[in-house]
């Protein structure tokens, strides 16, 4: 997610919210951001997999619209 994101980094961020939100807050915080990070991970999920039913949806029209024109023509 952060490629450039170092160890030295990942300790100022962490030294900054334990200065921030203290060391009785910082649990919670850290929960409630879980929590935050799973319902969107649970979010994109389920769109990304609407829009693969819908996808789905569409070959097979595409694929009765390529038949129908295949079809001779009845006389």
């Amino acid at each position: 997610m952060f490629p450039n994101l170092g160890m030295p980094e990942l300790i100022l961020i962490l030294v900054l919210a334990l200065i921030i939100f203290g060391p009785r807050k910082l649990p919670e915080v850290g929960r409630s951001l879980g929590k935050t990070l799973n319902e969107f991970r649970r979010a994109s999920v389920s769109s990304f997999e609407e829009v693969a039913k819908v996808k789905e949806e569409i070959n097979k029209e595409v694929q009765q619209v390529k038949e129908v024109i295949k079809e001779p023509p009845k006389a």
